[in-house]
């Protein structure tokens, strides 16, 4: 049954800015899912300790100030450093549950000097191996405030019974050639984690199932006004021009073909389940395949630096 693989999506919110509290949260997916015998589950962008909702809220380009300021401390000693050991509880229920795991997280990296952050999605084997960990390569908008550009390290496929996996975060679904990065590597299970809303999802899901003949699985967070911890800095001028909405999930699959196999689902808290067969990848590559029979690489091809990026490289 190597051809059969059991998914789940965690479409959750998280304790907002609270780190060891959204990582239970995530804990508890893990065991839910495990009971239902989910082979992989994926958590959507950032979820861990969540998305810089406040910039568009408190004036976030505005140089110098003391909210934007405390908020993005508050940000950073939030966020997680796999070299310190964060994700070993995710990585031991991994191992023990025998689950692959896309998880969204802000990192903190240690090899960029242990400061900045960076949007991440970190793959987990059945094993419980951190496989890969892809720093999103260009924040969007006002992201750019608070996280970092990555690099091309994290562009990896991996191996998960008779699928290739291969993932992006948010608005990177939207660039030609990281796509086509993977695409080239054999993906033909292609993971996007967004912040959360079907105005994201509804469209690009099915355009790089049908673009790439793979099955998609887009999945996002959750968060509401409602929900804000009382512990967040400034918290009274976040709630002054806060929607009571900010992000309604909108996670969904689409199958080879583009077409839906689960449609995005709104405003509900939870894990959406579903069974894809590879036999269906093989069926639509049949007429057109990206990198193999339908490409010219002897007139176009792509170039890519995966080298991890550092300021300073040491010869002892």
């Amino acid at each position: 049954m190597n051809h059969k693989l059991k998914v789940a999506l965690a479409q959750i919110s998280p304790v907002w800015l609270n780190k060891i509290e959204t990582l239970k949260k995530v804990e508890n997916a893990i065991n839910e899912a495990s009971i239902e015998n989910a082979e992989l589950i994926v958590f959507g962008e950032g979820l861990v300790p969540g998305y810089p909702f406040w910039l568009s809220l408190t004036g976030g380009a505005e140089w110098n100030t003391k909210e934007n300021k405390e908020l993005h401390a508050h940000y950073v000693k939030n966020s997680i450093t796999i070299e310190k050991g964060d994700l070993e509880g995710v990585c031991k229920l991994a191992k023990e549950h025998e689950m692959a795991i896309y998880l969204g997280v802000i990192e903190r990296p240690e090899d960029r000097g242990g400061h900045s952050i960076y949007a991440s999605l970190v793959y987990i084997n059945q094993e419980g191996i951190i496989q890969s960990v892809h720093r999103k390569l260009q924040p969007t908008y006002d992201e750019r405030l608070t996280w970092s550009p990555g690099d091309g390290n994290g562009l990896q496929v991996h191996p998960l019974k008779d699928f290739t996996v291969g993932g992006l975060n948010c608005w990177e679904n939207w660039m030609p050639l990281p796509r086509a990065a993977l695409y080239g590597l054999g993906e033909d299970l292609h993971i996007a984690v967004w912040p959360g809303s079907d105005h994201n999802t509804k469209d690009i899901t099915r355009f790089i199932a049908r673009e790439s003949r793979s099955y998609v699985i887009s999945v996002s967070c959750l968060m509401f006004s409602k929900d804000f911890p009382d512990s967040t800095p400034h918290l009274d001028k976040i709630l002054e021009r806060s929607p009571k909405v900010l992000a309604n999930g909108g996670s969904c699959i689409a199958g080879p073909d583009g077409e839906w196999l689960v449609e995005p689902v709104l405003l509900k808290e939870g894990l959406i389940y579903h069974t894809i067969d590879f036999n269906r990848v093989l069926e639509e590559r049949q007429n057109f395949d990206p990198v193999g029979h339908y490409s010219r690489p002897d007139i176009t091809q792509l170039s890519v630096n995966r080298e991890r990026q550092s300021t300073i490289k040491f010869v002892d």
